[in-house]
């Protein structure tokens, strides 16, 4: 590996990877109960909800990583308080990068296992826990299997989006070689480089290679599923 990418480009790769594997993992359990609560309750102020979940996909990126850098900077309400009590610094760190890039792969995969949620026959439910089983268990025997597609299609929209996140983390985060410079801030600081044609064709060849591999994995991981919730031969093909 050392000898097909530079170590500048091999940093910005395991930074990629870090941050989308980080933020799919850290959007996944909150995009889970939000679409629980979307499909399952109603209270008043739900379309607000609804909105403010999707919002960041209507608004500029760089809307987005700026409001972050208004709340967790280190003189925001809640990032001074994380810095003040704890020590933890978010803005222009990695970590900012997979909190920015989180937030904008949000809305995709409440969206996905929302819809999945939906599509739950509440009849199944309702003669398992006729037949005794309490409603945690319930959960892991009946919805779970049966929303575990959704949450897949979840976690691969998430871990794309989180992959080719720009507008926020560099707003968020800035373009710091070695710490927030991801594969996207990487090819753009190389777009303004005199002479980076060669280097920003290279990322962008990374960039591709890695979509891919994440696409195929996801396939396979998919097929996997389908046996495990119990499709049909032909349906799992």
């Amino acid at each position: 590996m050392d000898g097909l990418l530079t170590p500048a480009e091999w940093s910005a790769l395991e930074l990629s990877l870090r941050v989308a594997v980080a933020a799919t993992l850290g959007s996944l359990p909150v995009a889970t109960a939000l679409a629980f609560l979307l499909a399952r309750t109603r209270f008043p102020g739900k379309p607000l909800l609804d909105g403010m979940i999707h919002l960041p996909l209507v608004v500029p990126p760089v809307v987005v990583g700026y409001l972050l850098l208004i709340l967790l900077g280190r003189r925001g309400p809640l990032g001074g308080f994380l810095h003040d009590a704890f020590g933890i610094t978010v803005a222009f760190t990695w970590k900012g990068a997979a909190i920015a890039a989180a937030v904008m792969a949000l809305p995709l995969a409440v969206r996905a296992i929302r819809l999945s949620i939906e599509s739950v026959d509440r009849g199944l439910e309702d003669a398992a826990a006729t037949l005794g089983a309490r409603p945690l268990r319930v959960f892991f025997t009946v919805t779970l299997p049966l929303i575990a597609p959704g949450i897949l299609v979840g976690a691969i929209l998430s871990f794309a989006r989180a992959l080719g996140e720009f507008g926020a983390t560099i707003t968020f985060v800035s373009n710091i070689p070695g710490e927030t410079q991801t594969l996207p801030l990487a090819l753009y600081a190389q777009v303004q480089t005199p002479d980076g044609d060669l280097p920003a064709a290279r990322l962008a060849a990374i960039s591709v290679a890695v979509a891919l591999a994440a696409l195929l994995a996801s396939e396979v991981l998919a097929r996997r599923v389908r046996r495990w919730t119990g499709a049909g031969p032909e349906e799992a093909r």
